[in-house]
């Protein structure tokens, strides 16, 4: 399975994005309503410049305090992006997100931001095409 599938088959392919200079606690609180683990940092909504997560937040509340939370999302974001594109293979992304250790990576096709796969979605379709492969084989064992 490829990117691209998977992308088309989540409900919601939007990128949820914030400003450089955005407050740690506006993060926070676009994640929570959101029920989302991660926004990418963005100047314009189309280039990926950070990354941020939950756990980002809460490693850097657990060393600092809660000050971090008046600070902007770039003292804290993962600038060396790790990203993939739309036919890159998803057992591929699925071997580099867990050797990564990390839940989330930004599709970004000629520079531009085209969508977020996260660990979840590459599992959930990766499950979905073994599904399919162990029907298909006991189809061909029951004859059918």
């Amino acid at each position: 399975m490829l990117v691209h599938q998977i992308l088309k088959s989540k409900s919601d392919d939007a990128v949820v994005t914030v400003k450089p200079g955005t407050q740690v606690s506006e993060a926070a609180k676009i994640l929570a309503e959101r029920r989302i683990g991660t926004v990418v940092v963005s100047t314009d909504g189309l280039t990926a410049e950070g990354i941020l997560s939950e756990r980002d937040i809460v490693r850097f509340l657990a060393k600092r305090g809660g000050a971090i939370l008046n600070e902007p999302v770039d003292n804290f974001m993962t600038s060396k992006l790790v990203t993939c594109q739309r036919d890159d293979k998803a057992d591929d992304i699925l071997a580099q997100m867990t050797e990564g250790r990390f839940r989330h990576m930004p599709v970004v096709e000629d520079g531009q931001l085209v969508g977020l796969i996260t660990l979840g979605d590459v599992v959930k379709a990766r499950l979905t095409e073994l599904s399919m492969e162990k029907e298909a084989l006991q189809g061909m064992i029951m004859g059918h």
